[in-house]
Formats: C-alpha cells, structure tokens, sequence
C-alpha cells in the first residue's frame, strides 16, 4: 500500500525593506525591498531553488512581490498574487515606535490598546488565521505531494504558527520567531498537518538588532528603529 507523499507549505517573510522613517507601513503602497532586502530574497532563492518547489502564492504588497520574483524566475514559476496572505490592518500604519518617538506613551492612543487579545488595535487574529489558513489550503492542493511558498508578512504568519501550534494569541511582537525571509513551514500528510519547521536562509545577512523588530526600517537612524 502506497503512501501518501507530505507536502510542505512554507510561510516566507518578505526581506528587509527600504523605510527611512522608521514607520510602520501596514498596507501603505510605495515601500519597497532595500539592497540588502533584495539580497536576502535572492539568497533564499539560491538555497531553495533545488527543493520540490511547484507552487508560488505571493501578497500584493510591493515588497513581498519583490522577495518573491527572484525564486519565480529560478523555478520558472508563476506568481499567484493572492489578497489573502497581506498584511494585518493596524491603527497605527504611519506611526513611528523607536525609542524616541513614544506612540504608545500618547494617551490620545491608548484606546486602542485595551484589548491585546483581540487585538483592540487592528485585524482581529482569528480573521488573520481564517484568510491564512484558507490560502494554505489552496497551496496544499495545488502542490500535493510537493512544495509550495506564500511570500507574507511577519504579524500573519506568526499568527499561523500560533493556531498551528495550539498556542495562544497573546504574544510580546519582539519575540515573534519570524525574522526576514524566513522560512515558517508547515508539513502535511495529505490534508493533516503533522509539523512546523522554521529555518532562516538568508540569517547571516540579517543585522543583529533587527531579528526581533517587529518591522524593518531599512535606512532609518536608530532612534527611529523598531
């Protein structure tokens, strides 16, 4: 009796991306990968390009279609843009976090912090999980029996592995395990999921301090970091 063969569907975090302000971007248009995140995406690709890979569903947001166009063009594959593995919405898209700027200190704001569960502050978590879960579904099918890639963002993919994992959703976002252009991967025996892997490509590229951001500000002073 033959055996069902596993499918991997690997959650890919887009790389570092050009922010000299040090906002958080969001969904905002216009922020695109650095130089050093377009090197991180191409040597993701390099690692990876010999895997099983026949699948690549991509958010629509420019930097996660940049991270994604040098493993389509290894692969010969076609981007599947897809609306559901974008960004979280977030009250605070525009709002800088560093040290020096104290958004969250501003009493006009904490009305959208009373509820991290939820959180009060942006997307509710099990919306995130429903549209993930949903588009990691549709990657599963579509590569049985092989791999594919969703090129997402760090808040949706955490999320994920959370759910995955039968974790709890309350978290501290500096210690979310989902660096730039890592790797989240979800193992499948035919529609049963039977283990998360994480692995980081394209680490030794990445800066030290901003393993842990919870968004890349690629350019910024470092009082404006994350």
């Amino acid at each position: 009796m033959s055996q069902t063969p596993d499918t991997i569907v690997h959650l890919m975090r887009h790389g570092e991306v050009y922010n000299p302000e040090g906002v958080l971007y969001g969904r905002r248009d216009g922020f695109h990968l650095s130089e050093l995140g377009r090197q991180m995406a191409q040597k993701v690709a390099d690692t990876v390009q010999d895997r099983d890979i026949v699948h690549l569903r991509v958010s629509p947001l420019e930097r996660a279609q940049e991270t994604a166009a040098p493993l389509a063009t290894l692969r010969g594959l076609d981007i599947v843009t897809d609306e559901r593995i974008i960004e979280s919405t977030n009250v605070f898209e525009g709002k800088r976090f560093g040290e020096g700027d104290g958004t969250l200190k501003n009493p006009r704001n904490w009305r959208y912090l009373y509820n991290p569960w939820k959180p009060s502050w942006g997307e509710p978590y099990r919306d995130v999980v429903v549209r993930m879960m949903s588009a990691v579904r549709d990657a599963r099918e579509a590569a049985a029996g092989h791999e594919a890639v969703l090129v997402s963002h760090q808040l949706p993919i955490w999320i994920t592995r959370l759910h995955a994992e039968k974790r709890s959703f309350l978290h501290d976002p500096r210690k979310r395990q989902c660096t730039l252009t890592s790797l989240t991967s979800l193992h499948f025996v035919g529609d049963r999921l039977t283990q998360v892997s994480y692995s980081e490509p394209a680490g030794d590229l990445i800066p030290v301090a901003d393993k842990k951001a919870p968004f890349s500000a690629g350019g910024a002073r470092q009082e404006h970091r994350p």
